[in-house]
């Protein structure tokens, strides 16, 4: 669906500040993907995806597109273009929807019909059709669609903007540690809807995260980054025969470091 070729990403080239941020990525993204992405801080897993999202260019290769059987080089495609088929959560739960508007309003928004012609539309099937959508998150918000969304936990706006994420129908789906900044309990009810998310919608999901166990339990892939690179693509079958110990001593074994100290590690 999504194929990086020969990727590399350098900031302040030719300066005392060059940061070869990715070192030649090549990674095909499949249809039906659930891609979980492990790495110490500054791997270059954020920019893998600021990458793919469009918000930076890279610095040489290219990025194909394929829909409809169709193949488009979207390497120059601004953010706002691939925001049409490309969807992106990040770690602040408050980053995914507008508090000041309503929950209803939010989810008008997200429709991705226009705002004038939606609101005038708005009506109680519109409306019996959202609650019906929020009954998903088992979180009784379809009781407070004229709530302004500022008045929900962490938790819920987290909830709410996979939910809204999913109601646009991205063609790739990326959560950029989009339960790091939750509770334990709350985080567990966000990842239990994301499995269920992306398998009854056939969602393509790249979700990057500090736990190996979680990368693990999750999905059918699992990408190590290290110092801008992928040091190793596992699929389903070998990710599940490897423990978080498996792991953890194949990623010192590559690098002939010790990762001890490292969060990612940790968890």
């Amino acid at each position: 669906m999504i194929t990086l070729e020969n990727i590399n990403m350098t900031f302040n080239p030719n300066t005392p500040d060059e940061n070869k941020a990715l070192k030649n990525i090549n990674l095909k993204i499949n249809e039906g993907d659930f891609i979980t992405i492990i790495g110490s801080n500054g791997a270059g897993k954020s920019t893998l995806y600021n990458v793919i999202s469009g918000t930076v260019s890279p610095t040489s290769g290219k990025i194909l597109y394929e829909s409809n059987k169709q193949i488009k080089d979207i390497t120059n495609d601004k953010e706002y273009v691939r925001a049409s088929f490309i969807g992106r959560i990040f770690q602040n739960p408050l980053l995914g929807t507008a508090g000041k508007m309503s929950l209803e309003d939010n989810m008008i928004i997200c429709s991705k019909k226009g705002w004038k012609g939606l609101r005038i539309s708005l009506n109680n099937k519109k409306r019996t059709e959202f609650q019906e959508k929020l009954k998903l998150l088992n979180m009784n918000l379809e009781t407070r669609l004229h709530d302004n969304v500022e008045q929900f936990s962490g938790g819920q706006r987290q909830a709410l903007t996979l939910l809204m994420s999913v109601m646009s129908h991205p063609a790739l789906l990326l959560l950029d540690e989009h339960t790091a900044a939750l509770d334990p309990e709350n985080a567990k009810i966000v990842m239990e809807l994301t499995k269920k998310f992306a398998k009854d919608y056939n969602l393509t999901v790249m979700m990057i995260t500090h736990n190996i166990q979680q990368a693990i339990d999750y999905g059918n892939r699992l990408l190590m980054m290290d110092n801008g690179e992928i040091l190793m693509d596992l699929s389903e079958k070998e990710k599940k025969e490897l423990s978080m110990k498996d792991i953890v001593e194949k990623f010192k074994m590559i690098k002939k470091q010790d990762f001890t100290n490292d969060r990612m590690i940790l968890q």
